[in-house]
């Protein structure tokens, strides 16, 4: 019989494939004396023989898939393995100590680990410990007969079932293959949703239990729409969603013809429609949906799809690469935001208690302005090629948009000195996604050229609710009166000095939202590429002035989240 597992709609579409378990296997093991030392030395040898030749056809696709820059880790891995100090330790412990291979593996691990870890002079180094982890983990799983899962290796279509997915493991997915995805956690805003939308695949996070209940290779039909997935569905039920995905593909298809129209509501007041990508391969994507510009680049998908700081030259290379795809529409880079659940093997960063609350975005970026710097050099050599913004992450305060716009003026005057073409018309400006900046919007409208709210972070800021959590997920609310008053305070701060307001977080997309923020005012939104002509199609049912009247009863007569939510109801026909 099909059981339905129900979560959280994160991206739409339907998929019908085998289940794919993305699951870390359990590697733990028990300490044993061994009798046989060749037996033993043996069973290592074969762990290591087995490794290598899974290395081989995975960095293969990573070649193919990502580009040999990218696969140079996986080389760096094979070296590691034809390592004869390092396997002579292991073997070593094993004939003198008499311990099974597990636990010479560790024990040597461990010990090199910590050499490299100690090495704070030399970074390159230091990075070197994440390469051994990743190899003796390897190792260890073929030890014990487990198998590590590697979405590089699928070959055949599938529906990614995961606790979770990393923002590299979802930038790592292939369309070609990986038909949409259901997570355990997480919730419409978090990272692997976002991405979802970005890759154009179905997904629905938050089920609780997908890992534990659907079993690797089954059947699987997944609702991003409805945000279920059915498990051992029966052929009636395959067929039924199977014309769910067709009606879906014509509705797409009708919102297709909008692609070369204007962002108008249907009085005629202009708005601009634009894409969230995180590497310049989705400038394609953004295109393709028709749109009029790239509200936010995610430049930390550059960083987190290599294996070391990006050099200059690449970061220039994708941001050129961007800016020229998009024909003269302008790309709003937003400058590195690690920190938080986005992390760097080869940049270690504190532990933190809270994570999401430290050193992170624009943070780190004022302190190690080495890398700062860097960015910033290579987003003002490729202004040149076209229209391009930048933004900073995380503000919170004047002091640190003041600062940060300071290194920026820096590099630009030094790039004019030396004769590299700079364009003359760089909008500045910072990300508005905490609550203290917003309420002095007016005082930052003052240095910034332009606000980007950032709504997934001002919400989960604003509620004191993490976004990820799916216990705490009702208080995930962009309807609240209290939000909208904050979005109103940082258009109305922009408009009164002249400037604009975009968003880039997930509500610009949001069609219960769409309404009230084109009553509140806001200039430009920003989405994920598959939602633009659904908004641009809500957009010319909408009277502007209506919804002005809509936006300031929300703001000034309700309540709740469910008032403002019936209120939209009541007045747009969608």
């Amino acid at each position: 019989m099909t059981k339905v597992l129900k979560g959280i709609a994160a991206s739409d579409g339907i998929a019908v494939a085998k289940a794919y378990l993305l699951v870390q296997p359990d590697l733990t093991f028990q300490e044993k004396k061994v009798d046989d030392l060749e037996k033993e030395l043996k069973r290592l040898d074969d762990a290591v023989a087995d490794s290598k030749a899974e290395l081989e056809i995975i960095k293969e696709k990573a070649v193919e898939n990502l580009g040999a820059d990218e696969a140079a880790v996986f080389e760096a891995h094979l070296t590691i393995l034809a390592d004869p100090e390092f396997f002579g330790n292991i073997k070593n412990e094993i004939k003198n100590d008499r311990v099974n291979a597990e636990k010479a593996l560790q024990d040597v691990a461990d010990q090199f680990i910590k050499i490299f870890e100690n090495m704070t002079d030399n970074q390159y180094m230091q990075e070197r410990a994440g390469d051994i982890r990743d190899v003796c983990k390897r190792v260890m799983a073929h030890l014990l007969g487990a198998k590590l899962p590697n979405p590089a290796l699928i070959n055949e279509k599938v529906v990614i079932i995961a606790h979770d997915l990393t923002p590299s493991d979802t930038a790592q997915l292939d369309r070609k293959y990986v038909k949409g995805f259901i997570t355990d956690i997480g919730g419409r805003t978090s990272h692997s949703a976002i991405m979802s939308r970005t890759l154009e695949i179905p997904a629905v996070v938050g089920s609780n239990s997908a890992t534990t209940e659907i079993k690797d290779g089954q059947l699987v039909v997944l609702d991003g729409i409805a945000g279920e997935a059915l498990i051992d569905p029966s052929e009636t039920e395959v067929s039924e969603y199977l014309k769910k995905a067709d009606d879906f593909a014509k509705q797409k298809a009708e919102w297709k013809q909008l692609k070369t129209a204007a962002s108008v509501t249907a009085d005629g007041q202009k708005v601009i429609i634009g894409a969230n990508i995180g590497t310049p391969k989705d400038v394609k994507g953004a295109n393709d949906n028709g749109a009029e510009a790239v509200g936010l680049f995610r430049s930390e998908f550059l960083y987190m799809d290599s294996s070391e700081l990006p050099t200059e030259d690449e970061q220039f290379e994708a941001y050129k690469q961007a800016v020229e795809g998009m024909n003269g529409r302008q790309v709003v880079v937003r400058t590195m935001d690690i920190g938080g659940d986005k992390e760097l093997s080869y940049l270690p960063l504190p532990k933190e208690m809270n994570p999401f609350l430290g050193f992170r975005a624009i943070r780190i970026s004022l302190k190690r302005q080495d890398i700062f710097r860097t960015q910033l050099r290579a987003l003002l050599r490729a202004s040149h090629y076209g229209k391009l913004a930048i933004m900073f992450p995380m503000i919170a305060t004047v002091k640190e948009f003041k600062a940060a716009k300071a290194i920026y003026e820096e590099e630009r005057a030094k790039l004019i000195k030396a004769g590299v073409p700079v364009a003359n018309d760089i909008e500045v400006g910072m990300m508005m996604e905490i609550p203290a900046a917003a309420m002095i919007a007016d005082k930052l409208a003052k240095y910034s050229d332009f606000f980007s709210i950032g709504t997934n972070d001002l919400i989960q800021y604003s509620m004191a609710a993490d976004r990820g959590n799916e216990r705490v997920s009702y208080l995930y609310q962009p309807y609240n009166p209290s939000l909208l008053r904050l979005i109103k305070k940082v258009i109305d701060a922009s408009h009164a000095e002249g400037k604009w307001t975009g968003m880039c977080g997930e509500m610009a997309g949001d069609q219960v939202a769409v309404p009230l923020l084109v009553g509140l005012g806001l200039d430009e939104f920003s989405m994920s590429a598959t939602s633009i002509l659904k908004t641009r199609s809500l957009m010319k049912k909408l009277n502007s002035a209506q919804m002005k009247q809509l936006a300031e009863k929300a703001v000034t007569d309700c309540e709740t989240t469910e008032e403002v939510v019936e209120l939209v109801k009541k007045v747009v026909k969608y």
